[in-house]
C-alpha cells in the first residue's frame, strides 16, 4: 500500500531552480494533479487548499516562482508566467501524476497566471482563478496608487521595484486583458471566484468582465462575501474548488 507523503520537489525554470512542495494522496497513483500557483508576493500560499484536495484523492503542488522567498532569480509577472508553464509541463513527467488529468488553480496574480497558462496549454484539462487580479485590466484602469501599494509589498522578493512592475504592467497593457483569453478556452471548464470586498481585485474590475466574456456551459463563476485572502471564506473555497475538479477533472 502507498502512504500519503508531502515530499519537497524542485523545478528547473529560466536557469533557476524553483522550491516546492507536493501533498500526494494515498493510494496507488498515478494522481491527477493540481497546481497551486499563489499571488504577490505570496503570503497567502493556499496550504489548506492543498491538504484538502489531498484529502479528496489529489496530487497538490505548491511551489515559489523565481525571486521570491529564497528561490534565486528576480521576480517580475513574466517569470511568473514562465515558471508556472515550466511547472506545468514538469509536472507531467513524474511518474506519480496523471499527465491527462491536470488542472491549473491560482489566486491574486496566480488566478491570472493560472487563466494564462491553461490559455497557452490546451493539454491543462481545467483552470480556476480565485480573486484574480487581470494585470491588463489593471493597466486600462486608474493605477497611480499601485506603485504605493506594491511597495510594501517587495520584502520576499527580489529584483524588482514597484516602478519596474508597474511598467512592465503597462507595457504588456492590453495582450494581458484575460477578456480576451476567451477563445483558447472555449470548451474548458472554467472556474472564476471573485471576492465582494476586495479592494485588492474588486469583481466589477477582475470579475464581471471575465464572466461576461467567457459564459458557456463550461463556465462556473461565483461571488463570495469576503476580503483578497478569502479570510473567513476557507472552507466554502475549498468545497467549491473540489467540486469543481470532481466534475471536470
Amino acid at each position: 500500500m502507498t502512504f500519503a507523503a508531502t515530499p519537497a520537489v524542485t523545478f528547473a525554470s529560466g536557469g533557476e531552480t524553483l522550491l516546492g512542495v507536493l501533498h500526494l494522496p494515498g493510494g496507488d497513483g498515478p494522481h491527477p494533479i493540481v497546481v497551486l500557483l499563489h499571488g504577490f508576493p505570496g503570503n497567502e500560499r493556499n496550504f489548506d487548499l492543498a491538504q484538502e484536495l489531498r484529502r479528496q484523492g489529489y496530487a497538490a503542488l505548491v511551489f515559489h516562482y523565481r525571486g521570491s522567498w529564497g528561490v534565486g532569480g528576480d521576480w517580475s509577472w513574466a517569470h511568473v508566467l514562465e515558471d508556472a508553464a515550466a511547472v506545468v509541463a514538469a509536472v507531467r513527467e513524474d511518474p506519480r501524476l496523471d499527465p491527462r488529468r491536470v488542472a491549473v488553480v491560482g489566486h491574486s496574480v496566480g488566478g491570472f497566471a493560472a487563466l494564462m497558462t491553461a490559455a497557452a496549454d490546451p493539454a491543462v484539462q481545467a483552470v480556476a482563478s480565485v480573486a484574480g487580479f487581470d494585470l491588463g485590466a489593471a493597466a486600462a484602469s486608474p493605477h497611480a496608487s499601485l506603485v504605493a501599494d506594491w511597495a510594501g509589498e517587495l520584502l520576499p522578493l527580489r529584483g524588482t521595484s514597484a516602478e519596474a512592475l508597474v511598467a512592465e504592467m503597462e507595457a504588456a497593457g492590453p495582450s494581458w486583458q484575460l477578456a480576451g483569453l476567451a477563445p483558447r478556452l472555449a470548451g474548458r471548464p472554467v472556474l472564476l471566484i471573485g471576492t465582494g470586498r476586495d479592494p485588492v481585485s474588486p469583481p466589477e474590475v477582475h470579475h464581471h468582465p471575465l464572466v461576461s466574456a467567457y459564459g458557456g456551459s463550461r463556465l462556473e463563476h461565483h461571488v463570495f462575501p469576503t476580503d483578497h485572502a478569502l479570510s473567513d471564506h476557507r472552507v466554502a473555497l475549498s468545497r467549491t474548488v473540489a467540486e469543481f475538479l470532481d466534475r471536470h477533472l
